[in-house]
Order: structure tokens, then sequence, then C-alpha cells
């Protein structure tokens, strides 16, 4: 039995994996060997190769070594046939996912890596390939990976645990392999967005339709502007250029202004809840369109700053005299569309309020580290992911010292846990049952493992 901090869902880890192979081992800087490829699996028309096989089995092994854990390379081959087969299902079933999910989940994944590499270029270098050519080739391993994750929400999205199940689970694992938690603490935040002055807003305005004056006048081009302007991170290495996208899926003032164009247009500066564009329509094909953009955010004044502050430094008097509870206040008043159906609080990926001081995010734990618990900060001005500027408030709301994962103190997170573990079973069952459904064809390297008997 896996310990508990190692048991997590093994769909989800085997595509962390795939992804982590795909693009590079940041944070442990591990070099790029290379594997000699070769196919060890067929299902359908779905392939696995023996580098994922290898850097899954390898990641895995060293996520294992941290709690004494051996981990079986059939095992490994066992759950990339599994996520191979629901791609396959996904087929047969007519499960999609949309191109703006699969858009939305690259542009978090290109903005972790810039997060690791420094910037795009830098991307660019570490892989010799350009942005562009990277994010299309990541794009089929999103669309796979989110395929997976709905395939497997349809096959375990009924699977609950009774507290009685809890406890068995929790028993059945051995003392020596229960974690030891480090400093874990419960935070929130509350958070203003700076209505931006109207001043602000025509100065971008402006500059966009000088933009746009120049590539009409031939002095440039519109993807060199874009590259040299635009603060979308996902389309400015490639000149602005979005794809082809469905009616429905972009914001709804950029999709009718793309599509009252004709091909080559470009337009005066739309606004978007994103910020201002210039849109160039390329081509339509039906009920689809490409058209690529230059957007640029409009900056809150010192002034708009100070009323967001002004706005927040009164919630949090409320707050502090008990007129309303924080989480009220977080759902009712916060702009942080995250963190604001759980109250304000920040959550880990079971969705459990208290964290790890090691996995809060550091501009939070700064700030908490000279509050007491209980406490209320005051208004902090600081800047979103995506570089907008933002005010909020954090509350502190408690701390738990190191120790021993225990029922008492750890329900939640052993909840998780034993949900997990029964999913897992759930996905192994439903892969031995799905076995005759598909093609599956394994290298003869691997039929000791006696994966589809």
């Amino acid at each position: 039995m896996m310990p508990l901090k190692y048991m997590v869902n093994k769909v989800a880890v085997i595509f962390l994996i795939a992804f982590c192979s795909f693009s590079g081992s940041f944070a442990q800087g591990q070099s790029k060997k290379q594997v000699v490829d070769k196919i060890v699996a067929k299902v359908d028309n779905y392939i696995a190769l023996k580098s994922e096989l290898e850097l899954s089995y390898l990641e895995m092994s060293t996520r294992g070594q941290q709690f004494n854990q051996k981990v079986n390379k059939c095992e490994v081959l066992q759950q990339l046939l599994q996520n191979k087969m629901m791609l396959a299902k996904a087929e047969i079933d007519s499960i999609t996912v949309s191109d703006a999910q699969v858009s939305a989940e690259l542009d978090n994944r290109m903005r972790f890596m810039v997060s690791q590499l420094g910037s795009e270029e830098e991307i660019e270098r570490y892989y010799n390939k350009s942005l562009s050519q990277f994010k299309e080739e990541l794009r089929d391993k999103m669309r796979e990976q989110l395929l997976v994750k709905e395939v497997s929400r349809h096959i375990t999205q009924d699977v609950k645990v009774t507290p009685a199940e809890v406890k068995r689970f929790f028993n059945k694992i051995p003392a020596d392999s229960l974690p030891f938690f480090s400093t874990e603490v419960t935070v929130g935040h509350i958070v203003k967005m700076p209505e931006v002055s109207k001043e602000q807003k025509e100065t971008v305005k402006k500059r966009l339709n000088e933009i746009r004056d120049q590539i009409i006048s031939g002095e440039t081009t519109f993807a060199e502007m874009a590259r040299k302007h635009s603060e979308d991170p996902g389309s400015a290495a490639s000149g602005g250029d979005l794809g082809f996208w469905k009616r429905g899926e972009l914001a709804p003032e950029f999709e009718a202004t793309a599509l009252r164009m004709k091909p080559g247009d470009i337009s005066r500066p739309v606004e978007t809840k994103f910020g201002f564009h210039i849109i160039q329509l390329i081509e339509r094909r039906g009920n689809t369109y490409s058209s690529r953009h230059i957007l640029m955010k409009p900056n809150s004044s010192e002034d708009d700053i100070k009323v967001a502050e002004q706005y927040l430094d009164s919630l949090r008097s409320e707050i502090q005299k008990g007129t309303i509870a924080f989480s009220k206040a977080a759902k009712e008043y916060s702009d942080d569309q995250m963190t604001k159906p759980s109250g304000g609080y920040f959550l880990d990926p079971e969705e459990s309020n208290r964290i790890s001081v090691e996995e809060l995010d550091p501009s939070v734990f700064f700030v908490i580290d000279t509050m007491k618990v209980g406490s209320v900060s005051k208004p902090l001005a600081y800047r979103t992911e995506d570089g907008k500027d933002a005010v909020r408030i954090i509350y502190y709301q408690s701390r738990v010292k190191p120790h021993r994962a225990n029922l008492a103190d750890d329900y939640q997170k052993i909840q998780a846990a034993a949900i997990s573990e029964k999913k897992n079973r759930i996905i192994e069952q439903w892969f031995k049952d799905a076995v005759n459904d598909v093609f599956i064809d394994i290298d003869e390297e691997y039929d000791y493992c006696n994966l589809v008997n």
C-alpha cells in the first residue's frame, strides 16, 4: 500500500510526468538525456513510446524513494496503457474537449515554464525551436491530458468514501510509512481589482491606433508589432496568431468584431475583459475563423489603487469588528475568481485549506511571517499572475505545527487519499473490463507483465 503522502490519482501523476518529460525537469535541473525510442505498446490508433515509459518510471521511482516505496515498471506501463485506452474510448464515445479548454491549459503551462526558465526567449534557447513551434507540439499533449481527465471523471464521478472507510484506510498504513507534515497554515485573501480610469484607457487606445496606422501604411507588419508590443504571452511570440476558433469560444466583443471583418482587415481598438485589442482577421472556414491580435492592458493609476485600498481598508474594519465573517466577505466582495468560491482561502490539490508553508506562494508567506495568527493585514498592492495591478487583504487564520499524520488533525487529507485510492482501484478494474473493447498490442519485451491476459 502506498504511503499517505504518495497516494494520489495515478492518472493525474502519469500525465504530470508526461508533461515534465516533454517540457524538461526544471526544478531538479535534470539533463535532457536522450532515450532510444521505439513503440512499446499500441492501443487502437494511440502509441506508447519507450521514452514515455522510461521517463515516467524514473520520475515515479524518484517520488517513491522519498517514501521507501518501490515502483514496478509493469505498473507504470499499465498506467500508460490506461491513459492511451482512455484516449481511444474518448474517441469511441465521442468525448471531446474544446479548443478554449486546451488553450487555457496551454497558457497555464506556458506561464509555469516562463516562471521556471525566466522568459519566453529562454524557452526557445532551451529547446532550440521557436515558441510557436514548441506550443503547437505541446498543444497535442494538453489535449490528450484533458481528454484523459474527462474520461477519468466520467468513470469515477460517483466515488465517495464514508468515515468508516477513511478510518480503515488510515489504519492499514504502516506506522513507519505515515508522513511527517511540515508546518501548515490556513490563509486567505480578498482581492480588489482597481477600476482603470478613462484616461488610462484612452492612452492605451491611442497607442494601439498608432500601431494600427503604422501597419496599414506598410511601415511594419502586424506580426512584427505583435511580437514587440502585445501583452498576450500565449500569442505574442507567434506574431499574435491565435489559430482557428469556433463561434462562442473567444470573448464576445472580440468575436463580434472579427466576424464583421474581411480577411486582412485590421480593427480599431476593441475592449474585452482582458484589455484592448486590435484584431486582424486571417481566414474564415464555416463556423470557425482564424485571427491575430495585439493586446494591451491599461495600467491602474496611483489614484485608482488608492481607491481600492480604501475600499479594502473599510472591509477589513468590518471583519475585525465581527460585523461580517472573512469567508462571507470573500465570497461576496473578492475579485479573485479562483479563491472566491472557497471563501477566499488558498487550497492545496486535495482541496484542503491547510497548506504546507513550503507550498505557499512566497509573496504570501513573507507577509504572514510578520503577522499574528488570527489577524488581517492592511491592504497590500501586488500584481496578479497575468500582470494586472491589484490590492488585497490577507487573513492568517491558523497555524499547525509539524506533526506525524493522524486522523484528528489530518482527516481531510486522509479522506482525499482514501478517495484517490478508491478511484485508482475503479480505474484499474475499468481497464481490465475494457481491454476487449479496443485493439492492444504490447512489445514482447514486456510480455512478463501479463497486462492484457
